[in-house]
């Protein structure tokens, strides 16, 4: 009986190796780069009410996003005259915005404008954002999607 030694299959050389390695490496930083630009562009960045004028006078003039609450009897008007109160529970500032916003918007709801803070306080937006609720609710069955939710109960 003769012992011989196992048949290895041939290993690929040491550069091709670390070719096909660094080959790898490229394409997942690429695939995470893609994932993670995208989804900061996605992103929606804004201050709270008391972050805002925490800032002091120097944000007076600067282009902001501004997110609270609309404070419940504080709208008034219409589009170009609509002016409604955005708290954060602590702090609360008017906002004057010369567009109209979607017929979601009511009181007592998530909002984000987009504006200026002025000189006397008052926010002028020049876009308001409606913060829409995150649950969903399915149909029943056989029932139709705009049944499927009753805002007014």
């Amino acid at each position: 009986m003769t012992l011989a030694r196992p048949v290895l299959p041939p290993l690929p050389p040491r550069g091709r190796r670390w070719g096909l390695l660094i080959g790898v490496a490229i394409v997942v930083a690429v695939i995470a780069y893609l994932a993670f630009s995208s989804v900061g562009n996605a992103l929606v960045y804004y201050l709270t009410p008391t972050e805002l004028l925490a800032r002091g006078p120097a944000e007076v003039g600067k282009t902001e996003r501004l997110g609270g609450l609309v404070k419940v009897g504080t709208i008034s008007g219409e589009a170009p005259e609509l002016t409604f109160v955005l708290t954060d529970g602590t702090t609360e500032i008017s906002v004057h915005a010369a567009t109209a916003p979607t017929r979601s918007f009511r009181e007592g709801i998530g909002a984000v404008v987009e504006g200026e803070l002025g000189a006397d306080g008052v926010f002028e937006a020049s876009q308001v954002i409606v913060k829409h609720d995150e649950n969903y609710v399915a149909p029943s069955q056989g029932g139709l999607p705009t049944r499927a939710f009753d805002p007014g109960s």
